[in-house]
């Protein structure tokens, strides 16, 4: 079964993390896949609303240490793995169909970035229910009008996001070169509490 699964119902295409034996942490594969799958929803034009969601008992755990702790070794590698990351969620944000997060569970730390790019966010009890009546809301507007509102939105919420972003992946790269990144990463592989030096 593909890490990442893709599921049309109707004009609606559900993109489903789907790692549920790591609670759907974010290593390279399932970020690969999310990023194909949503490049794939983008220029889909009989899709006309995505959905964002899970599989098993939560939305997503974020990074996966395991991966983290493989850039403690290879620094240089962060600024790559990071551009594959936010091309993805940039998408989301950037794309002219709506966006849903489905969100149960924990939804934790590049998870919630994930969850944040997309232009709605569903928690409920009867989760599937209100995400259905969401995305009927949206299907009932036109298309066009709705792309052109969501350009709208982000050009005024965000004008420096591109510069913002560019410099948060340049302070992870120092973070990911420092002494206290490999110890931090050794830490949690070990269950014990990090020694920080400040290097």
């Amino acid at each position: 079964m593909s890490i990442v699964v893709t599921e049309d119902r109707g004009p609606v295409r559900h993109i489903v993390m789907n790692r549920p034996e790591k609670r759907n942490a974010m290593n390279d594969e399932l970020i690969a896949g999310i990023a194909g799958a949503v490049h794939g929803a983008a220029h889909d034009p009989s899709v006309l609303c995505v959905v964002v969601r899970g599989e098993g008992t939560m939305f997503s755990s974020g990074m996966d240490f395991s991966s983290l702790g493989a850039l403690a070794g290879e620094p240089g590698r962060l600024r790559e793995f990071r551009t594959t990351v936010l091309s993805a969620w940039n998408l989301c944000e950037e794309m002219t169909k709506p966006t849903i997060a489905q969100i149960h569970g924990a939804c934790i730390g590049g998870a919630m970035e994930l969850a944040l790019a997309c232009d709605l966010r569903t928690m409920a009890a009867e989760l599937d229910a209100a995400t259905d009546a969401l995305v009927a809301e949206l299907l009932a507007c036109a298309p066009v009008a709705v792309g052109l509102a969501k350009r709208v939105i982000d050009a005024s919420a965000k004008p420096a996001l591109a510069s913002t972003l560019e410099q948060e992946v340049t302070i992870q790269q120092i973070c990911a070169e420092s002494a206290d990144f490999a110890e931090g990463a050794r830490a949690f592989a070990e269950k014990r509490q990090p020694e920080f030096s400040g290097h």
